[in-house]
């Protein structure tokens, strides 16, 4: 399979999310040849090679000739839906337009008909989401990842005059997006750069595991105290390396003076508000008192929930936080069918034709007690049918 890093070096923005995919092999004429299917006539693609700090990379321009000053979006969805681009592309190009016009509707409290993209609705804009979707198509990506956002500080004039950054447009396509601060004056990252992360980006986070195959470089047009670039990797997963990484965090508290009949109440709250595991372990703690340490382990976005949860419901007075890396293999859930009923089951493959196959529990105890037999006897039953079924 393969995959696409976003490196966002010195931020993104549409023009160097474009130059880095030509860095990375993308050809400008057939570039060229795709974007013509939007019969938009007033454009023309200049790159150049410049060197930001020391690092060569592609600077990708829209020139533009009789540039309308602002579209709506039935303009340019008619515009969109009018070419001959891949519908693929067209359907992509929509929800990303539909995402910005739907933030500015916001932002302004206007209906969404009623807002004028100014500088988002321009042939720039539109070459260069049109052009980024496209050149991915062209590398034959399958899946994108990304590094976290950096964001900038300071204002930067708009069509409404002084803009604070990270801009309002930026910082709510940005929302549930990993981000972090630079103190660096300038806009980073543009609203056309977050909205194309937003669209694209499968997984935010380190590097997955892959064979390289290919780096680009696109270069911004400002010159910044850190090289003003995003660098793309491109390589191929294989099969041993399709875990994927995630970042999730652990919260960890221990009590010697819990109620022991309160533990099964806290773990159905925890894992009923997204805790993806808890873990009781017996400990030893001051004063020679035995306790209990509990181990929450979930998502970034779970973790302020499930804090208030151990404050509420047990006798805590502090809670570790850590952030950890998993691995995980993609699974999928099949239905197998039984002499005593229906059994889902995960599947995960670790390499060809090495699977790893667990019959979900409550299916299981469910069938158990319903026929009176062994739990083990269904899970055997659930592995067996399923091999056979695969063979057949």
């Amino acid at each position: 399979m393969k995959a696409l890093y976003f490196d966002l070096i010195g931020g993104a923005s549409g023009d160097m999310i474009l130059g880095a995919l030509v860095d990375a092999g993308v050809s400008v004429k057939k570039l060229q040849e795709l974007l013509a299917g939007l019969q938009i006539t007033e454009f023309d693609l200049k790159v150049q090679t410049v060197n930001k700090d020391g690092f060569s990379a592609k600077k990708l321009d829209v020139l533009v000739t009789d540039q309308p000053p602002e579209r709506h979006l039935k303009e340019i969805k008619e515009l969109i839906k009018n070419s001959s681009l891949p519908e693929s592309i067209q359907n992509r190009a929509l929800r990303i337009f539909q995402r910005i016009v739907e933030i500015e509707a916001g932002i302004h409290n206007v209906p969404v008909e009623q807002v004028h993209l100014h500088e988002l609705g321009g042939t720039d804009t539109i070459i260069d989401i049109t052009g980024t979707l496209l050149a991915l198509d062209l590398l034959g990506i399958a899946k994108i990842y990304s590094s976290p956002v950096p964001l900038g500080k300071g204002f930067i004039a708009g069509a409404h005059g002084q803009i604070p950054l990270p801009s309002p447009a930026t910082t709510a396509l940005l929302n549930g997006v990993p981000i972090y601060g630079r103190d660096i004056e300038s806009e980073l990252v543009t609203p056309t750069g977050a909205a194309l992360l937003v669209e694209l980006v499968d997984e935010f986070g380190p590097l997955p595991p892959m064979t390289l195959t290919a780096v680009g470089y696109g270069a911004g047009g400002r010159d910044l105290p850190i090289p003003n670039l995003l660098r793309v990797l491109v390589g191929e997963i294989t099969p041993d390396e399709t875990a994927t990484l995630d970042q999730l965090v652990i919260l960890e508290t221990n009590l010697d003076d819990l109620n022991p009949e309160v533990y099964p109440h806290v773990i159905d709250s925890l894992f009923s508000a997204g805790a993806l595991d808890v873990t009781l372990t017996s400990i030893q703690m001051k004063k020679n008192r035995p306790g209990t340490k509990i181990e929450v382990l979930c998502k970034p976005s779970d973790k302020d929930g499930l804090r208030a949860i151990l404050f509420q419901e047990t006798s805590t007075l502090g809670i570790k936080q850590s952030l950890v890396e998993r691995f995980a293999l993609p699974r999928t859930i099949q239905k197998v069918q039984t002499s005593y009923g229906k059994v889902r089951v995960k599947i995960a493959e670790t390499s060809p034709g090495n699977l790893k196959i667990s019959p979900e529990y409550e299916d299981c105890r469910k069938l158990a007690q319903k026929h009176q037999v062994p739990i083990t006897k269904i899970y055997q039953e659930t592995i067996q049918k399923y091999q056979e079924e695969r063979e057949s």
